[in-house]
């Protein structure tokens, strides 16, 4: 993508202090960006931010403004969208479990908390916004994924009265080495000595990186068209093939133990449902699904309709390409967090 459009431009992200908001400064605190403004609810991990940055890149930290809010209170939500060109709304709860025992409290901030931010943004007349969803929210079992279905609702609906602000969704999978994710614990647990714990060998999930995710959102926002939501088409591999991919790059002997599936867990994720596939575009190294835009007027479906649809069907985590042991220890040494933790040693 050309980031020359993004010259004095300025962008702000929901959520900036997660895995996401860091890879996204790291992409362009160094190019031509007027402002990046960090909004989140959480102070201390503002001001680590605030001087991890001071420290690797002075020259650029200065573009960073970091607003202390949350986007479930719509008046913070309208004072740091002033005078903001484009949004990525990263802001959200993401741990299945504890969605699963406080569901409404992933309304407040998945549902509620969009909307915010969408009525906010369209009201300002910010150009474009991006929000990130997750592969939960494909045919959702658990109350995180339900949540980001709804959430995408809101976005969809939002997008069709929105004239000046183009709103789309990415849809992504587990990123690897992100806040929260398995891989960082498993390093945990070696260097420990316990054993790695997996919830079920056989489950499989997408394997993607923070700086793919990153591309995704970029691509969402440079081809996005109002209601859009883009999926990438991402590798797959078990949870048992993670684990033994992970001691064998730290040459380690912990046993794997099979712990068992977690509340609201799934076996396999879908990025694209059966649905979606009916009438996707398959884009490369992307597949975009198109806003429905028909009216209320249902009637004349009883007359007229379409018997046409994409030979595509669902995208999943278990049609993919399935990588074995060797090609997922490749995808790991090729990011920064596993070299660092790598050269620390066990």
């Amino acid at each position: 993508m050309d980031n020359t459009v993004f010259k004095g431009k300025t962008l702000l992200i929901t959520g900036g202090t997660g895995s996401f908001g860091n890879a996204v400064l790291n992409r362009f605190l160094d190019t031509d960006i007027g402002e990046i403004r960090i909004f989140s609810r959480d102070e201390k991990k503002q001001d680590d931010m605030r001087h991890d940055f001071q420290a690797r890149m002075p020259e650029a930290a200065r573009k960073i403004r970091f607003h202390i809010g949350d986007v479930r209170d719509p008046a913070s939500v309208r004072s740091v969208m002033r005078g903001v060109d484009y949004v990525f709304h990263a802001a959200a709860l993401k741990q299945v479990p504890s969605c699963e025992f406080f569901p409404m409290e992933a309304v407040r901030t998945n549902v509620i908390g969009t909307d915010n931010v969408l009525n906010a943004a369209i009201e300002e007349g910010v150009k474009n916004v991006i929000c990130l969803s997750t592969d939960k929210a494909a045919y959702p079992v658990n109350a995180m994924g339900t949540s980001k279905a709804m959430m995408e609702k809101v976005a969809v609906s939002r997008s069709r009265n929105a004239r000046d602000t183009v709103i789309c969704c990415t849809r992504y999978g587990n990123v690897l080495c992100s806040r929260g994710s398995v891989v960082p614990l498993f390093i945990d647990q070696i260097r420990h000595g316990d054993p790695l714990t997996v919830t079920d060998p056989n489950m499989t999930r997408f394997v993607m990186s923070l700086e793919e995710a990153v591309d995704l959102v970029l691509f969402a926002f440079e081809n996005g068209h109002a209601g859009d939501i883009f999926v990438q088409k991402a590798p797959a591999c078990t949870i048992g093939t993670l684990a033994e991919a992970v001691r064998r790059l730290f040459n380690a002997e912990n046993e794997i133990r099979i712990i068992g599936i977690r509340h609201g867990e799934k076996m396999y994720e879908t990025l694209l449902t059966n649905e979606e596939c009916a009438h996707a575009l398959d884009l490369g190294d992307f597949y975009r699904v198109p806003a429905d835009n028909r009216d209320l007027n249902y009637d004349k479906y009883f007359k007229d309709g379409s018997v046409e649809r994409n030979t595509l069907t669902e995208f999943n985590s278990n049609n993919t390409e399935l990588w074995g042991v060797e090609k997922v220890m490749e995808k790991l040494l090729s990011l920064s967090y596993i070299r660092e933790e790598l050269e620390k040693g066990v």
